[in-house]
């Protein structure tokens, strides 16, 4: 069965992206309140994504549950859809997050992943995995599959959002890293995944390895230090936007959602200096936004571009040629 079908149309122009990865119900948990928000990473960036305004289908794992419900409403709300072969499961997965005194949440997960292998009759413009759904089998199998179907067809974007506590033993959670990144056309991680990964590197030789692997861009974000970009011409750091932080929940997803936005929108190929910055910025002003919410909600694209447009005046990136 092609599980991809709902992302070719009448029209056979399939979706402008698609988000491979877990769904789940993140449970927040402070000192006088539990919440519930849908969560997951790749549902977040599709959420993310649509509210940019890009179209998106998300192929998760969710239970016809009331929480499954939740998270289908959740979606349907941001002009994202859910696949078919998606509600696959008995019991909808969840996140318990607890939250500390500077809004960083550390998260307690009850999950199964699994996804049906698929042969797809077409592909998006951008196929976006990582986090759990790379990592945890079944499902990472199928998602591997997939990937190396989908390489030469279009452009794939991985964030790995490392979670040691779900991942077997350091040298298998770097196999598979490498392995996927191979088959990734832009790769985005978080300073704290980098140096999980790579302990004895910096985030400078990292990002190189990840170029080495096949990438053509590596991105590793750095909180209030900003992002760095490099790609194999040149290595730029972008400055975070400021913002009053609630919570960082979402943050990282609604930073990769703008910047597969970024990659749909660019005026070129390749990722000049120019390129890099711009996609960057978006990126930085996204997260901003987001982080001064409660809980992984992003930004509409009327937000971000108010945003982007409000900070143009910050300072520009700073860059030095790669040798």
């Amino acid at each position: 069965m092609d599980y991809l079908k709902a992302a070719c149309p009448d029209s056979q122009k399939p979706f402008d992206a698609v988000v491979v990865g877990e769904a789940l119900i993140d449970v927040v948990t402070t000192p006088n309140s539990q919440v519930e928000h849908p969560g997951g990473s790749p549902a977040n960036v599709a959420y993310g994504l649509g509210l940019l305004g890009v179209t998106t289908g998300l192929l998760t794992a969710i239970a016809p549950d009331e929480r499954g419900r939740t998270i289908e409403i959740h979606l349907h709300r941001a002009g994202a859809t859910l696949l078919p072969g998606s509600k696959s499961l008995t019991r909808t997965a969840t996140a318990t997050a607890t939250l500390g005194p500077d809004g960083s949440a550390a998260y307690d997960f009850d999950i199964r992943w699994q996804l049906p292998r698929a042969t797809p009759a077409c592909f998006p413009q951008i196929l976006h995995t990582g986090s759990i759904a790379t990592f945890l089998n079944p499902g990472a199998g199928a998602v591997k599959t997939l990937l190396e179907q989908a390489h030469k067809h279009c452009t794939i974007t991985y964030d790995p959002n490392i979670r040691p506590s779900l991942l077997g033993s350091h040298a298998e959670a770097k196999a598979t890293f490498e392995a996927i990144g191979a088959l990734t056309n832009v790769v985005k991680l978080s300073d704290e995944d980098a140096q999980w990964l790579y302990p004895a590197k910096t985030l400078e030789e990292t990002a190189e390895h990840i170029l080495r692997l096949g990438a053509g861009l590596a991105v590793i974000t750095k909180g209030a230090a900003g992002s760095q970009f490099t790609s194999p011409s040149a290595s730029i750091t972008i400055p975070a936007v400021k913002a009053t932080v609630a919570d960082t929940i979402g943050a990282g997803d609604s930073y990769m959602a703008a910047l597969i936005l970024g990659l749909l929108t660019r005026g070129t190929e390749g990722f000049a200096p120019a390129v890099m910055e711009q996609l960057g910025r978006t990126a930085a002003a996204a997260a901003a936004i987001t982080v001064q919410r409660a809980g992984a909600n992003p930004p509409t694209l009327d937000e971000l571009t108010a945003a982007v447009e409000a900070h143009a005046s910050v300072p520009r990136a700073f860059a030095c040629d790669q040798a």
